[in-house]
């Protein structure tokens, strides 16, 4: 049985929606797609199922698959 929690895309980046923003589960620094990645030189606009597989989080490097997505009340 495998668990899973509310933001979970358990790696699978084809359940991401567009536009996703994605909130590491470790130390909590926030992948916005509209700003990119600096430190690793990710252009504004490029999702987070585009990022290259060997990115990780700029603060803590946690891999991709420790991020969740973040739900926005609309």
């Amino acid at each position: 049985m495998k668990l899973t929690f509310e933001g979970s895309y358990l790696g699978d980046r084809a359940k991401l929606p567009p536009g996703a923003t994605l909130e590491c589960k470790i130390c909590w620094w926030v992948y916005d797609p509209a700003q990119g990645d600096p430190q690793w030189q990710i252009p504004p606009g490029t999702e987070f199922a585009n990022l290259p597989a060997h990115w990780s989080c700029p603060q803590c490097q946690g891999s991709a698959d420790q991020f969740m997505v973040v739900h926005e009340d609309r």
